[in-house]
């Protein structure tokens, strides 16, 4: 059974997720407070984490990085504001998603769901481990590392990187790496990608300027590179 943390300090908002949750057969636990959702995450393990902007104690994104520095654990972001800066900010602090009230609780239910299925590793994950150069994913174990050093992605990332490296030497576009990564593209900004795109080579030592592994191609998208090493 999946569990999910849903952190919201309007009860009627906190109570509707966590039933809807429930009613898919999640394991949920409720927190109306961003310092007591910060504990909770410490102390005790979840498959995904669905995160309030608004909080008192420390607000949705203090919140987010907080759980970053120990966990890859996904985090999706309720937000009251469709506003692209405040969007960016929330992928900045280590956000996998958002979703901006109102919202329908299937579709969040939906998104939670995949979301846990990419951070367990699904078992019909396509085809094996994929090697280029120094860098190593395995889809199985949900592992990657560059020159036999471990790096931590999010799910979200792990997923951009795989959709990448699964077709060297291909551009893929913004609104394809959307479709890979995130199965909901039509509720998704495709400025999304390129944060994750630059969280992903911060983590992999890859310059943007003189890549080593994933090449932007202006006006178009995103390519790995056929003969990284």
């Amino acid at each position: 059974m999946a569990r999910a943390l849903v952190v919201d300090d309007e009860r009627n908002i906190r109570d509707l997720v966590a039933m809807y949750l429930v009613a898919a057969g999640f394991d949920v636990d409720e927190a109306d407070d961003g310092r007591i959702a910060i504990e909770m995450a410490r102390q005790s393990p979840y498959d995904v984490v669905i995160l309030d902007v608004m909080l008192p104690g420390a607000d949705g994104a203090e919140v987010c990085r907080s759980i970053r520095e120990a966990s890859d654990v996904p985090v999706i972001m309720l937000t009251a504001r469709d506003i692209e800066s405040e969007k960016v900010a929330l992928l900045e602090a280590g956000a996998d998603d958002y979703v901006t009230k109102p919202f329908s609780p299937p579709e969040l239910v939906a998104r939670a769901r995949a979301a846990v299925r990419r951070y367990r590793g699904s078992p019909d994950a396509e085809g094996g481990v994929l090697r280029a150069g120094g860098l190593v994913l395995d889809p199985a174990a949900h592992e990657v590392s560059v020159d036999g050093s471990s790096v931590t992605l999010t799910a979200r990332e792990f997923a951009i990187l795989h959709a990448l490296m699964r077709q060297p030497g291909v551009v893929l576009s913004r609104q394809q790496i959307l479709d890979a990564a995130w199965g909901f593209s039509d509720f998704v900004d495709e400025r999304g990608v390129d944060v994750h795109i630059r969280h992903i080579r911060e983590k992999i030592g890859d310059d943007a300027a003189e890549p080593r592994f994933i090449e932007t191609i202006r006006g178009v998208g995103y390519r790995f590179k056929r003969d990284a090493r």
